[in-house]
This record gives C-alpha cells, structure tokens and sequence, in this order.
C-alpha cells in the first residue's frame, strides 16, 4: 500500500518533470523530487506492523566438527515485542550492542531445541545475535555425533505472539537438503532421511 502511493508520488513529480524542464527550474526539480523520497520515508516509517509473521532457519551439519550449525531469521520487532512480554513488559530494544544477549538466548532454548532418536534433548551453545536492518540473527551450535533419523526437531518461536506464526527450517545434512515447516499446530516434527 505504502509502495503504491510512493510510485504515484514518484508518477506526478514525473508528469511535472517537463514542465519544470520547460521552465528551466532544475532547483525545483530537485527539490519536488527530495521531497517525494521524504514524504516515502515519513509514509513507511509509521506503517503498520509486517503482515506476514515467519521465520527462516538453516541448519547445516558440519561432519568435521559433528555438529549443526544453526542461523535463525527473525523479525526484529517480533522478537523485541515476545521479549518485552518475557521481560515482566519491560520494553526490550535489539542493537548490535544491547545486553540483551541472555534473554533472547533463554527465550530460544524455550522455543528451539533437537532431540536424539533415545529422546535425550542435545544441549547446544548459544553464540550470539546480529542485527539487519528490521531482522535479527541469531546463531547456535548443537553438537551431534548421531544419525539424524528419527531425531524431534522443535521450532516454536514467536508463536506464543502470532497465531499464524510460521517457522520454515532448511536442514542440510550429510549433502541432502530438506526443509520443514512449522506451525502451531505443528511445532515439533520427526526429522526423516
């Protein structure tokens, strides 16, 4: 919606453009077109919340070192907001630089976790996070010595915020790749090879 009115915006400064070339008033033209771009920034600034709420995970297993190597997606202002809730509703901020590191790394060994065949949960080690400019990256390392077969995988983040949270998991594992979806209604699955 927002990107519509900007591209109407950018249509009329271009139905003006010949006018102004006409006058010979490149001042003007470069101000109508300055103004454009801050009335698109003013306009996506205060938009609405994302409408799509999911997630994307890789997972790669690395044979040298027997273990996964996880990277988790997630929207920034998800996370703060799932955060804030954990936080006894003390606003949350994400930088490259907050203190935060605890808390979003409690909050992913609620939501995240792989489980043997035997049903042993697999301890990992949390190795920190990393901003974009509206997600957040989040890394962690499970090391894993058995056959994947049979393991459980849970991926529930942020869906204690959404209803329609949907997590997608890439694993790669020994040179085959396979994703898995995650819902609600499905937050742990059978990982199958």
């Amino acid at each position: 919606m927002y990107l519509k009115r900007f591209f109407k915006l950018l249509h009329r400064v271009d139905q003006r453009k010949s006018e102004f070339i006409r006058e010979k008033s490149f001042l003007t033209l470069i101000f109508s077109d300055q103004l454009c771009v801050i009335t698109f920034l003013l306009l996506t600034a205060s938009r609405p919340a994302h409408p799509v709420h999911t997630s994307i995970t890789q997972m790669q297993y690395n044979t040298a070192e027997k273990a996964f190597e996880v990277s988790l997606r997630v929207f920034t202002d998800d996370l703060e907001d799932v955060l804030t809730k954990e936080n006894n509703n003390q606003r949350v901020r994400l930088s490259d630089k907050d203190a935060n590191g605890p808390l979003v790394e409690r909050y992913i060994r609620k939501h995240f976790n792989l489980t043997n065949a035997q049903h042993q949960r697999k301890p990992y080690r949390f190795l920190g996070k990393e901003q974009e400019v509206d997600a957040t990256w989040i890394y962690i390392e499970i090391p894993y010595t058995e056959p994947i077969e049979g393991s459980l995988l849970q991926q529930s983040l942020l869906m204690d915020l959404h209803d329609d949270q949907m997590n997608l998991v890439n694993v790669t594992y020994k040179s085959e790749k396979k994703t898995v979806l995650f819902k609600k209604s499905n937050s742990q699955q059978v990982l199958t090879w």
